[in-house]
C-alpha cells in the first residue's frame, strides 16, 4: 500500500465544482480500484481552524492505495485535473502513525528503507465542541512558531469540514527539523500538554512519512 496526496489549485470559476465534489465525490474516490482509504479536504492557513482560514482555490485529496497509477489515471482525478491550474502530487511512505481517522488506522507502516530526505507530517483531529473555544485560543502561538521554524518547507491546514474536523499537512527538510518543532519549541510543547490536560479531541491522529517524490503538473484549460 502507498499513500499519495494531491494538492489542486483551481480558478474561482471552478469553486462550485469543488463544493459539489466535497458533497458527492467521496464515494467515487473510494470506488477507484485498489483504494483502501480516501479523503477529500478543503485547505487553509491553519491559523485558527475556523472558516476564516479557508482557501477556496486550493483543495487536497488523500489516498491510500495499492496502485497509484490507477488512482492517477482514474476518471475522478482526471476531472479534478481538468478544473485545475496546478496539481502537486506527493507520494509518501508511512514511517509512523498513532491514532485513528474516521475510526480507522489508515496508514500501514512501510518496510521500505528510509530515504534520509524530506519528511511529511499529517495531523488530524475531531474537536470536542465543549473544548472548541479553549482550542481556538491556543492555536495562534503554535502557528506563528510553526512558520518561523527552521527546516519548514510547506504547511497548510486541511479538513473534511469547515470546523470541527481539522488537521495540518507540513513538509520538512529533515526528520530532525520536524522533531525540534514538535518537542523543543515552547508553544507546541504547551499545546501537547494542554491536549492531555483538557482532552480536546474525541479522535486524533499523527502520522509521519518519508517524501518519496513530488510531481508538479500544470494545466491550462
Amino acid at each position: 500500500m502507498s499513500t499519495v496526496i494531491y494538492n489542486f489549485k483551481i480558478e474561482k470559476s471552478s469553486i462550485p465544482f469543488a463544493f459539489i465534489q466535497m458533497a458527492i465525490g467521496r464515494r467515487m474516490a473510494r470506488s477507484i480500484p485498489g483504494v483502501s482509504f480516501a479523503k477529500l479536504m478543503g485547505t487553509g492557513t491553519g491559523k485558527t481552524f475556523t472558516p476564516s482560514d479557508a482557501d477556496l482555490q486550493q483543495w487536497a485529496i488523500l489516498f491510500v492505495a495499492d496502485d497509484l497509477d490507477a488512482v492517477d489515471s482514474s476518471r475522478f482525478i482526471s476531472r479534478w485535473k481538468k478544473h485545475s491550474t496546478k496539481v502537486d502530487r506527493y507520494i509518501l511512505n508511512p514511517v509512523s502513525s498513532h491514532g485513528m481517522w474516521s475510526k480507522r488506522e489508515p496508514f500501514p507502516i512501510s518496510l521500505e528503507p528510509r530515504t534520509g530526505g524530506p519528511v511529511v507530517a499529517i495531523t488530524r483531529a475531531r474537536l470536542k465542541w465543549s473544548q472548541a473555544i479553549r482550542f481556538w485560543r491556543s492555536i495562534p502561538p503554535v502557528v506563528a512558531d510553526l512558520h518561523q521554524s527552521p527546516g519548514l518547507i510547506f504547511s497548510i491546514g486541511i479538513g473534511e469540514a469547515p470546523i470541527g474536523l481539522q488537521g495540518t499537512l507540513s513538509i520538512w527538510k529533515s526528520e530532525a527539523a520536524l522533531r525540534d518543532f514538535a518537542y523543543k519549541n515552547a508553544p507546541h510543547r504547551v499545546a501537547i500538554e494542554d491536549t492531555k490536560k483538557f482532552n480536546w479531541y474525541s479522535e486524533e491522529l499523527f502520522a509521519r512519512f518519508d517524501l518519496v517524490n513530488t510531481a508538479d503538473f500544470t494545466y491550462v484549460n
